[in-house]
């Protein structure tokens, strides 16, 4: 696929994957490809994380022809059928059916969304283990890793090295979410389950490992390279926000662009879509008229030779309602004096 980047521009996450899966058209395979080989959202080597970030490193060769293997009709039905038996519009719900799916594959899955209840009359819920694994060839101590996997999405708000905000300055676009709290419930609850008496109940044998396994998206107002106190990976997957003004400023000289607003179930992978959902600038400032929620869009170039016809993704960017920045802010403060990090 040949390059549309201007000379001494830096390659974007988009290309790169574009580039490394140019034959892959179903959205589910695409999906899957990106989640085992994007990059990670956490810095495994951050001291902030103590060892409890995973990562999966680049697919195996056998990955890789695997992944090409599922567009063929036999497979490709077999991966549909998964995905149908537990029917989800819950983001999250859906990549930990394609990731179970892999792992399956790769007959590392010992068990997904294992619940644990305390033993007591009322048999509460505590936690739910999201995977347990058994990866002989990484893990060589005896017992089963579990796996905290989240798949999030997060605008910066302010900027973290000057305001003391750290990571709940990256708010989720309903605002009901930061990734400073994020990672606070996975660290200091989530990965301990496995430590809880009633835990002992239901595992098939002991955790040696616990670990946070992160995908995602981070967004910016303008272009900024975070203090590494952060422990978010340098490559992490980046995009923009903007209100409606900002994507008219941001694109008004590039009538050769097309947009088309995600679904939510398309929010991970680069999108690769038919050129009848792409739509001009005009008619996209229309339909971010008067929204009260952040729409997440795909910026994207004609198609090219190599793409069938497809409006192929070159980057991505929030919109956002005009008095979402303000309601953002107010969410970053509220989390500083809950914290007490001031």
């Amino acid at each position: 696929m040949p390059s549309t980047r201007p000379p001494g521009v830096a390659m974007l996450h988009q290309e790169r994957f574009h580039r490394r899966w140019p034959t892959l058209r179903d959205p589910h395979v695409r999906t899957l490809a990106w989640l085992l080989d994007a990059p990670d959202l956490l810095a495994i080597d951050a001291p902030c994380w103590d060892g409890r970030v995973a990562t999966l490193g680049p697919p195996a060769p056998e990955v890789v022809a695997w992944l090409d293997a599922l567009q063929q009709p036999a497979a490709l039905a077999g991966l549909h059928d998964e995905l149908q038996r537990h029917p989800t519009a819950r983001l999250g719900r859906y990549a930990e059916q394609l990731l179970g799916f892999y792992l399956h594959w790769r007959q590392q899955l010992v068990a997904a969304n294992l619940q644990v209840r305390d033993d007591g009359p009322s048999r509460v819920t505590i936690g739910e283990f999201d995977f347990l694994v058994r990866r002989p060839d990484v893990n060589a101590g005896h017992g089963l890793e579990h796996w905290e996997f989240a798949t999030k999405f997060y605008l910066l708000q302010h900027d973290p090295a000057q305001d003391g905000t750290g990571a709940d300055a990256f708010v989720g676009p309903n605002l009901a979410d930061s990734l400073g709290r994020k990672m606070r419930k996975i660290m200091t609850r989530q990965l301990l389950l496995s430590q809880h008496r009633a835990a002992a109940l239901v595992l098939p044998e002991p955790v040696t490992s616990a670990q946070a396994l992160v995908r995602g998206w981070l967004f910016y107002a303008q272009p900024m390279r975070l203090p590494a106190v952060l422990g978010i990976a340098e490559d992490h997957c980046r995009g923009f926000w903007a209100d409606a003004d900002g994507w008219q400023s941001r694109y008004a000289s590039s009538p050769e662009l097309m947009f088309v607003p995600l679904r939510r179930l398309e929010w991970l992978a680069p999108a690769r879509v038919p050129m009848a959902r792409a739509i001009s600038l005009a008619a996209l400032l229309e339909e971010l008229a008067g929204i009260e929620e952040p729409v997440l869009v795909a910026v994207c170039r004609a198609p090219q030779a190599d793409d069938q016809g497809d409006a192929v993704e070159i980057e991505r960017g929030f919109a956002v309602p005009q008095d979402w920045q303000r309601r953002a802010g107010e969410q970053v403060r509220q989390a500083v004096v809950s914290t007490g990090s001031r």
